[in-house]
């Protein structure tokens, strides 16, 4: 389609598209802070608060991929405006939960509305605008987004300590309620027409099985839970052997060595920093007594600087090669979280709370955007958008696990979270194993990152401020991340 960015349509399209998509990326950082008061509120046990957070994560990082190629099928309005609305009803379920159970359950049902909406935000402006504007469209979509992700820590805490947590979803019906008819009438219909083969729904359903269980295994200290999702996670791959190119994730993509290496550094990087952003939102609130709006607004620093700094950290990236920024980002990221040992009962914000965050989020910074690039840089173009989508998904599993595992390393009992001195003691367990997983995605990238990548920073890179996963790309001309893949 040929849309221009200054006629009326285009910036319709701009705005519902960042309206939608500020939606999810609101709900993955305002949770975190309303966790105390969920817990206070519905009486809920430290596993519970677990469960809220991954049970989102579960359903959004097994489907993800999925949302993308039913875009590409059966049309990407279509599968966004049904997401918008699945992700509105979902959220008003979560603000109207009598109990634990239920605000879990309702995440997850919001987990699929996230998976149906995200691939399609973006792959809506790529496959709507003017080759001229695209870039440009792109650019003010990511920039819009990243403002609305910036805020949104501290917009969570005004709104715990306001009107009550129930509202960090409730907001997302009114939104909806705006967005929805704006897509239906001025957005235009597009699919990819050469999209052909089945759905790979057993890819899917094998994925999110094996990710629940294990899941389950680390909350619950279940072992037969842990096993059965080896298990499955066995029966994911080789059914994705069998399925060649048509399957979810195609194995022969794996076959790039720098594509497996920087996921295997999205891995660690993306624990660190899920583990982290679950655990200082309630340190803060718990150990050294901050309010809802002020642990909101004590985490800032972190997304301001990805806000400010991304473009400049890609431009670096283009010049350098992505072997010196994964390795110093991680480092850095690294040095951060061991900062955080020096917040505790009484902190000081200036002296303890924000060297810790403006360490972390300089390491974010240098690592979020080249990571990107080299991900797309490293498969063919006609890969892109797929690459980009098992990248995506693969930061949001890894994020799902430590949320999952970190409890359980550090020691926390399911009534940590009520005593500030159990919960400082764990938490000081807790830093150090994460730093050494940012460490070890240092080491990696240092030792496999040795062939040269030309990486160039994409416009949805230049302004990035999602901390639970990097930004899609739906791929050349707006194909969603499972489009036809070939040899690269």
């Amino acid at each position: 389609m040929d849309i221009r960015l200054a006629s009326g349509t285009g910036r319709w399209i701009v705005f519902t598209t960042v309206l939608a998509s500020g939606m999810a990326l609101l709900d993955s950082t305002v949770v975190n802070i309303a966790l105390p008061h969920i817990g206070e509120d519905l009486g809920a046990d430290l596993a519970a608060l677990q469960w809220t957070v991954n049970a989102y994560m579960l359903t959004l990082a097994g489907l993800i991929l999925l949302g993308g190629s039913l875009g590409d099928r059966y049309g990407r309005r279509r599968v966004f405006v049904t997401g918008v609305v699945w992700f509105a009803a979902a959220s008003l379920l979560c603000g109207l939960a009598p109990n634990a159970g239920v605000l879990i359950a309702a995440r997850a049902f919001q987990g699929v509305g996230g998976a149906l909406l995200t691939p399609g935000s973006l792959a809506l402006i790529q496959a709507s605008f003017h080759e001229d504007d695209r870039a440009r469209a792109v650019g003010l979509w990511s920039g819009f987004g990243g403002v609305g992700a910036a805020i949104g820590p501290f917009v969570g805490g005004w709104l715990v300590d306001g009107p009550g947590w129930r509202w960090v979803f409730l907001l997302n019906v009114p939104l909806a309620l705006v967005c929805v008819p704006v897509a239906l009438r001025h957005v235009p219909e597009s699919r990819d027409e050469g999209a052909h083969g089945r759905f790979d729904v057993l890819g899917a359903v094998l994925g999110a099985a094996a990710l629940a269980l294990v899941t389950y295994a680390l909350i619950d200290e279940v072992w037969w839970a842990g096993a059965a999702g080896l298990v499955v996670g066995a029966w994911f791959v080789l059914a994705e052997r069998r399925r060649g190119e048509d399957a979810m994730v195609p194995p022969s993509i794996f076959r790039s060595r720098t594509f497996t290496a920087v996921n295997l550094v999205t891995l660690c990087v993306y624990a660190g920093f899920s583990g982290f952003f679950f655990l200082a939102a309630l340190q803060l609130q718990v150990v050294s007594g901050y309010s809802a709006l002020a642990a909101g607004t004590a985490l800032l620093p972190t997304t301001v600087l990805m806000l400010l700094l991304s473009a400049k950290s890609g431009e670096l990236g283009e010049r350098t090669g992505p072997r010196l920024p994964l390795t110093v980002g991680p480092l850095l990221c690294a040095a951060g979280m061991l900062l955080m040992l020096r917040v505790g009962e009484d902190a000081d914000y200036l002296t303890d709370v924000l060297p810790a965050m403006l360490v972390l989020g300089l390491g974010m910074t240098a690592l979020v955007a080249p990571l990107t690039a080299t991900v797309l840089a490293s498969v063919d173009v006609s890969r892109a958008g797929l690459a980009s989508g098992i990248n995506n998904a693969a930061a949001r599993a890894a994020g799902l696990v430590a949320v999952a595992a970190l409890p359980l390393l550090a020691g926390m009992s399911p009534e940590a979270y009520r005593s500030a001195d159990e919960f400082a003691a764990t938490f000081e367990r807790a830093m150090p194993i994460l730093a050494g997983v940012l460490v070890a995605g240092s080491v990696l990238a240092w030792a496999t990152l040795r062939t040269p990548v030309t990486a160039e920073c994409h416009p949805e890179c230049r302004v990035h401020c999602g901390v639970t996963a990097p930004p899609l790309d739906p791929g050349e001309r707006g194909k969603g991340a499972a489009a036809p893949p070939r040899e690269s």
